[in-house]
């Protein structure tokens, strides 16, 4: 009797010895590859780990709105300044896993829990614009309304939203970027220039929203010349929250929108005062 209760826990062993067999040895292709494709990788120091990245960061930066100070000091703060196994061999440098829709190579090694899984790259310009793709996600979307210089405020909500969960992360990132000066690299937008830039990545992160999990129905709305965003929209009554802590010079993401309503015919959508396009799509 004795032996059978053992029987499984042997098992339970048995295969867990035999994939992490398995992952040292996907580990070890990976690293035979990135050697063999980089045969005279040096180690960086910051300085010149900056001097490398800073315009794929400034070009990131452009595009999307996230400041380059922020993507730099994550860079140096993930990967230790480019020097980490994951960004030797993997390219990673976001320290960013594996997920369900991640079709590429993993490397493995322990992080939350044994043998985390964490996505290859083929160089590191591709590891930075996956690093921006992967925060156009509903939970970082409150990030974008901030101006593309506002880096503190970048680094409060990044670690409000979920980012990191070491409680200090937004001042190390904050550290970084002012011992570095690297708030140089950010560049102020104009209003205008903000606007449209909202507008394009709101649309984006809206698309990267599974079909199925949309809160939202679709409906058309009568063009118009101006353009409605949460920064020009009139503001809605709020909606009742639970009492929250409050912490100083921390960013709080807007409140979640109401589900848009269908009249009983099921095909149009009454347009309230204080709705914007953001709420509604």
């Amino acid at each position: 009797m004795k032996y059978r209760l053992l029987l499984p826990i042997l098992a339970v062993v048995l295969f867990s010895a035999c994939k992490s067999r398995q992952y040292s040895r996907n580990n070890k292709q990976i690293e035979k590859a990135a050697i063999k494709n980089n045969p005279n990788y040096s180690t960086y120091t910051t300085l010149s780990y900056i001097e490398q990245f800073k315009a794929v960061a400034i070009e990131e930066m452009n595009t999307y709105g996230i400041p380059a100070s922020i993507t730099l000091a994550q860079g140096i703060l993930e990967s230790g300044s480019g020097n980490s196994s994951l960004a030797k061999y993997a390219n990673n440098h976001f320290g960013i896993k594996c997920t369900s829709e991640w079709k590429g190579k993993g490397y493995y090694k322990d992080d939350d829990q044994r043998n985390d899984c964490f996505r290859v790259y083929k160089d590191a310009r591709e590891s930075y614009k996956d690093h921006s793709e992967f925060l156009k996600r509903k939970r970082y979307s409150f990030l974008f309304e901030l101006d593309k210089n506002d880096y503190r405020n970048w680094a409060l909500g990044l670690k409000q939203a979920g980012y990191a969960t070491d409680v200090n992360y937004p001042t190390r990132l904050i550290g970084i970027i002012d011992k570095y000066q690297l708030y140089k690299y950010d560049q102020p937008e104009t209003e205008n220039q903000k606007l449209k830039r909202e507008d394009r990545v709101f649309t984006e992160i809206n698309a990267n929203i599974p079909q199925e999990k949309k809160k939202f129905a679709p409906i058309d709305v009568p063009p118009s010349k101006q353009i409605i965003t949460p920064a020009t929209a009139v503001p809605v009554a709020p909606v009742p929250v639970p009492p929250t802590t409050v912490i100083p010079d921390t960013v709080t993401p807007a409140a979640a929108a109401k589900p848009a309503t269908l009249n009983p015919d099921g095909k149009t959508y009454t347009v309230k005062q204080g709705d914007t396009l953001y709420n509604i799509s």
